[in-house]
C-alpha cells in the first residue's frame, strides 16, 4: 500500500474528497462532538460521502474509539485506509483530562449518578504530584465495567446497563508521562501521554483511590493521536464543507 492522504485543517478549501481520487485511501482528523459515539461520527461521514458523491458503498473506519463524553481527536479512514487503522490505532495517545476528587460513579465519568462520596480536603498538589510520578510506566489497568471490551461476545456496558454481574481481566498499559496544569479543588486538570487501550476513566479512578479518596472522570479531550494533533482537527460541519 501506497501513502494515504490526511485531511485536516492545512488542508486547502476547495479540495474534493471523492474517493475515486484517492487510490490509497485517507485519513480525516476530526474533532469529534461530546456526546457522538465514534461510530456516530463514522455514520455521518460515511453516508454524507455516499450521498455527496453517488456511491452505494464507501469503506469507512475509525482509528480508536473515543468516549460519547469525550472530545478531541478521531481519525477517521477512508477507502484503502482503513488497512492502517490498526497501526494508527497503536500510536501513542494524548489527553487533557478533568479529574474530580471526592465522588466515584459506577462508569467512572459523568455517564452514571455518583454512588458515594469522599474527603478531598486534604489532597495537597505536592501529594497529587507524587503519586502522579508513581504511576507512570508499564502497569496492569482494570477496565471499567461500562466500556466496550466485549464479554462472552457481548459489549461490557451493554451488559452493565442490563445490570448483569461483569468481570474483565486488567490489560496491560503504560502511562508514558503526566503534567499537573491546574489544581482548583476538587478539580484536577491533568495532561497524560498514554499507551493504546488507556482508559483515563480507570486512570482517574486509580489516582483518586491513591490519594484516600474517590474520584472520577469529569471531561476529557483527546489532544493527540499519534503524529495527529486537536490543533489541526476539523469539526464535522468542516469536514462537509469539503463535499
Amino acid at each position: 500500500m501506497g501513502t494515504y492522504s490526511v485531511i485536516d485543517r492545512r488542508t486547502p478549501a476547495g479540495t474534493s474528497l471523492a474517493p475515486e481520487l484517492y487510490p490509497d485511501g485517507y485519513v480525516a482528523v476530526i474533532d469529534k462532538p461530546y456526546g457522538w459515539t465514534s461510530a456516530d461520527a463514522v455514520r455521518k461521514i460515511k453516508f454524507g460521502l455516499q450521498k455527496r458523491y453517488g456511491l452505494r458503498n464507501v469503506k469507512v473506519g475509525h482509528a480508536g474509539t473515543l468516549d460519547p463524553l469525550a472530545t478531541g481527536v478521531l481519525l477517521i479512514c477512508v477507502g484503502k485506509a482503513t488497512k492502517v487503522s490498526e497501526s494508527l490505532q497503536a500510536e501513542r495517545k494524548e489527553y487533557v483530562a478533568d479529574v474530580t476528587f471526592g465522588a466515584t460513579t459506577p462508569s467512572f465519568d459523568k455517564e452514571k449518578e455518583v454512588d458515594a462520596v469522599y474527603p478531598y480536603e486534604h489532597i495537597t498538589p505536592e501529594m497529587i504530584e507524587s503519586v502522579l510520578e508513581g504511576m507512570h510506566g508499564e502497569q496492569m489497568q482494570l477496565p471499567p465495567v461500562y466500556s466496550a471490551k466485549y464479554v462472552d461476545g457481548i459489549r461490557a456496558y451493554e451488559k452493565a446497563r442490563l445490570g448483569e454481574e461483569v468481570e474483565l481481566k486488567a490489560a496491560r498499559i503504560v502511562i508514558y508521562g503526566t503534567k499537573v496544569i491546574s489544581y482548583d479543588p476538587p478539580v484536577l486538570r491533568v495532561a497524560v501521554q498514554c499507551s493504546k487501550g488507556t482508559y483515563v476513566r480507570a486512570f482517574a479512578r486509580d489516582l483518586g483511590a491513591a490519594l484516600g479518596s474517590g474520584a472520577h472522570l469529569s471531561g476529557l479531550v483527546r489532544t493527540a493521536s499519534g503524529g495527529f494533533s486537536l490543533e489541526n482537527a476539523l469539526s464535522i460541519s468542516e469536514f462537509e464543507t469539503f463535499y
